[in-house]
Order: C-alpha cells, then structure tokens, then sequence
C-alpha cells in the first residue's frame, strides 16, 4: 500500500537528534569554512547523547533548540562544549525546560584568535591566597603569582583578561571584583537555571565574563580581516598616483621633494616609507 504524505509525516523522526542529522546541510551552509560540518553535526548530536535532560528540554522545544544550534553554526563554536552552552531552562515559572543557548568564555577567546588581530589572549582567576598587582597607567600588564604547591587557593576574588595585539602592544586590561561579578551575574536571565554554568561552573562564567568585557576592545568577528584586505587593497591602488604626485628624485645632498624642493635626510624617508607601509597592513593609524 502507498504511504500517504500526511501518514509519512505522522511517522518521520522529529526527534532533536534527527532533526539535526535532517538539517545538517542547512547548518553547513551557515559555517564557517573552516569548520567541519560533520564534526560539527556529531558533537550537535553528542551533546543531545551525554546529557538526558538537554535531550528532554531539546524534545520539548525543537525550535528553540535548532535556533541556539544555528547561533552557534553562525559563530563557528562546538555546541555543547565550554565553546557554546546547550542550557535546559524554564522560559517561565512553571513551564516545560528548553534550550537556551550560551556563548562561553573560551567561545569569546576562539573568536578574538579567528579575527586576527591578537598573538595571544589571558583569561585568568584570581584567588584568596594569590598574588596579583596591577596599577593602570604603571603596569602594562598585571603580574599574577600563583603557588601551585597550596592545597587550597582560597575562593575567587577577582578575575582579569587581556590581549597582546600582533604587532606587541597590551590591549585594555579588564579587571572584575565579585561585586562586579555579581552584577553581571544578577542580570543573566540564565542564571535562575541549576544547569547554567553559573551554577554547575561558576570560574567559567567568571573567565565569561572578562572575556565579554575584553570583546569590547578587541575584534572578535571575521569582518575585521576583511577590512584589513580591502584596506590593503585600496592603499595598493593609491599608491601609485601619491607617488606620481610627489616624486622624489636623488640628488648629492639627499632625496628632494620635487614639489617642494625641500631635500630630506635618507634614512628619515627610508624609515618613514617603511612604518608607514607597516602602519597599514597592521590597520594602524601611520
């Protein structure tokens, strides 16, 4: 007998974890070149396999949860990892559990390394029994001392990130308190959850939370690089008709602008041309 089309629909799988498999290709689409739809799609999957009561808030609202799996397709981060969060929670008092999805701090750190601006990237806590100094507009970077032998290094007291850009400078330093800390904390709307990691990973969330503060200051998105080209591009394409229009010829006495006729010291013009062409690849004011 002919299955007919609303019986065929009756019986398809519209589980979380089919309907991921279903729209893989969808998810591929929105990725990241160079992320590994499959890989990507296994972990979606994975985390729905690890944890029952995600599977069961997934259940109760696939939309929910196939929008925070494209959130984080779009960012390029793992779902279900310290990358991106997959967090059953109530929308509101009394209703079903669903999936909210949470950009977590190494998520924030993936995305300033892929914008490619910083060499590196310091997310750290701080705690009762270590040593940390840092006065801003003395220090360029905070100095952290941590004995590793303690057994205990107290409760967290504060937490710090910064980033150093790939020409060497120290971007902001962002340094939290846990006043600070409870702030941000306090208008969550994840919090009230006994699975957000502000409950089952509370350091996490405090590292997430400098990083966010970091993001302020750093790139974090691709679009950055392609500013960077297209910069490159137009400067390359300027180039020539600035030079035309002030050439400069050599003369015994050293190189003359032929506008002005104001004769320059050679190094000076040497090292200028060369900072200035550096100044522009780096997307810094020459």
């Amino acid at each position: 007998m002919t299955e007919t089309v609303s019986n065929a629909v009756a019986t398809r799988d519209n589980s979380p974890g089919a309907m991921v498999q279903r729209y893989s290709k969808d998810f591929a689409d929105v990725l990241p070149s160079h992320v590994k739809a499959e890989t990507w799609v296994r972990l979606a999957v994975g985390a729905l396999r690890r944890d029952p009561k995600v599977a069961e808030a997934a259940a109760n609202n696939t939309g929910a949860f196939m929008s925070a799996l494209l959130t984080a397709a779009r960012l390029g981060l793992e779902p279900g990892t310290e990358q991106f969060y997959l967090v059953p929670q109530s929308p509101r008092k009394g209703a079903p559990k669903e999936i909210l999805g949470i950009t977590g701090y190494q998520g924030l750190v993936e995305l300033m390394y892929r914008a490619g601006a910083v060499a590196s990237v310091i997310v750290e806590a701080v705690r009762e029994h270590d040593n940390f100094i840092y006065a801003p507009g003395r220090d360029e970077r905070p100095i952290h001392e941590i004995d590793w032998d303690a057994e205990d290094r107290g409760k967290l007291k504060l937490v710090y990130a910064y980033a150093i850009m790939k020409g060497g400078a120290t971007s902001k330093v962002v340094v939290l308190n846990r006043s600070k800390i409870n702030e941000i904390k306090a208008k969550s709307a994840s919090a009230r959850s006994d699975y957000s990691p502000w409950n089952t990973n509370e350091e996490a969330m405090w590292l997430k939370s400098a990083a966010r503060q970091l993001s302020k200051w750093v790139p974090t998105s691709a679009e950055y690089i392609r500013e960077q080209l297209r910069a490159v591009r137009d400067v390359a394409a300027e180039r020539p008709s600035v030079a035309a229009a002030t050439a400069v010829h050599q003369t015994e006495a050293g190189p003359t602008d032929t506008g002005t006729g104001e004769v320059f010291q050679a190094e000076f013009v040497d090292e200028e041309a060369q900072a200035s062409d550096a100044a522009w690849l780096a997307g810094e004011p020459a």
